[in-house]
């Protein structure tokens, strides 16, 4: 029997091992599985002689049969049931009417899963509700800023034909020739105003584009007026942030204006006597607008209100100072008493037409003051020291009668 079984496993060595090793097969095949195999081909053969078992093709069908395996796994990967539950828990909860987001992220929702306790959870989706509704508003009031825009182009568009009139241009450019002619008037028989232009180093440069734009206002409403000024730009130097302003503002027109633009200095043009340096934190106040005398502007724009720079430059130059008498004619309510260059420009020529305070005083922003005073200053403060009297009399009556009724033990 022993013998037996060696040449039977001599005899499937020698017809199995070498088809296996041909097609493939690793050598080291089961002695077991290649006797089963063998045993099955004999039946097959023996009852159907005329068939022969195809191995390529049974190699095709099981490599298709893997591929399509691998590619289920691979494919579109199932959402973990986590974010699912907390998706269907999202639903429930606006479905409820709480404050729930309409999109969410994946990133948001495992942000969401990690809150600790449900307030947080309530809480955190309350913030992307409010930022996704403060989104949607942006988008809105952009869309009807962009509606009004296209609205206001087709009105220009449909004005623009009665701007090129004939007779608009013609009065247009008269009127220019008129305010022109006023102003080459005032260059020789014009009050003078000056401009101080020595202030550069003390301002950032985003002051001093403010304070170029303030002058070119004051400019354009002294050009207008009815009696002008010789507006003079003195301590001013070329290629300076002054300078290169002035030409981003006014272009080709920089070199037509009808003002006197010199690197001098005031004191050296016009006699001291005649000069008032105006600044705010003058003590002297100024009570009337004198046309005899010569008024210096400090062009300068100070965001964090440097007090006392103009004050102690026109004191080292030993000039005449003024302030504006706004608390004599105000009722100050907020804010610093600084104005600004066209405000100031507004003021000068109104009290230089109509020496009228209280018009001249209208072009002061209204925020800064309650109303005007309608009666003089030691008036009101007579009043006002009445009015403390009398509390402070009733106050001493009260603790007496207090005293009274509820004496020391």
């Amino acid at each position: 029997m022993h013998s037996a079984n060696m040449l039977l496993r001599k005899i499937v060595r020698s017809s199995v091992l070498p088809f296996a090793v041909q097609h493939g097969m690793k050598k080291d095949f089961p002695l077991s599985r290649t006797l089963s195999l063998s045993l099955c081909l004999k039946q097959d053969k023996s009852s159907e002689p005329s068939e022969k078992l195809d191995l390529d093709e049974w190699k095709k069908v099981m490599r298709s049969g893997l591929q399509e395996e691998v590619g289920e796994t691979v494919l579109e990967p199932k959402e973990p049931s986590s974010l699912a539950a907390a998706r269907e828990t999202l639903e429930m909860w606006r479905l409820a009417g709480r404050a729930v987001p309409e999109n969410i992220s994946e990133e948001q929702l495992k942000t969401f899963m990690e809150c600790p306790s449900k307030s947080a959870k309530k809480k955190y989706l309350k913030y992307l509700h409010l930022k996704e509704l403060y989104k949607k508003s942006d988008k809105r009031k952009m869309d009807e800023k962009r509606e009004r825009r296209l609205e206001a182009q087709d009105q220009a568009s449909k004005t623009d034909e009665t701007k090129k009139s004939p007779f608009l241009c013609m009065w247009s450019s008269t009127m220019d020739k008129a305010y022109n002619w006023r102003a080459a008037q005032s260059m020789i028989f014009g009050q003078p105003l000056v401009f101080d232009m020595s202030y550069e180093k003390e301002m950032s440069v985003r002051e001093v584009a403010n304070t170029v734009r303030q002058i070119v206002m004051s400019e354009s409403s002294n050009r207008r007026s009815v009696d002008p000024f010789h507006i003079h730009f003195c301590n001013f130097k070329d290629d300076s942030l002054y300078h290169r302003e002035f030409l981003k503002n006014y272009g080709e027109a920089w070199g037509r204006l009808l003002i006197t633009v010199t690197e001098q200095c005031y004191t050296e043009i016009f006699p001291k006597d005649k000069l008032i340096y105006l600044t705010a934190d003058s003590p002297k106040v100024m009570k009337t607008f004198d046309h005899d005398k010569i008024y210096i502007v400090g062009s300068m724009v100070d965001k964090s209100i440097k007090t006392g720079v103009s004050l102690a430059r026109a004191k080292r130059l030993g000039l005449e100072t003024a302030a504006l008498p706004l608390e004599k004619y105000l009722l100050w309510n907020t804010g610093a008493k600084n104005l600004t260059l066209d405000q100031m420009m507004q003021i000068l020529l109104t009290l230089k037409d109509t020496a009228d305070w209280k018009k001249a005083l209208e072009f002061v922003p209204k925020r800064k003051y309650c109303g005007f005073v309608d009666k003089p200053v030691k008036e009101l403060k007579k009043t006002l020291d009445l009015i403390n009297t009398l509390k402070l009399g009733k106050r001493r009556e009260v603790e007496k009668g207090f005293a009274r009724n509820y004496p020391k033990k």
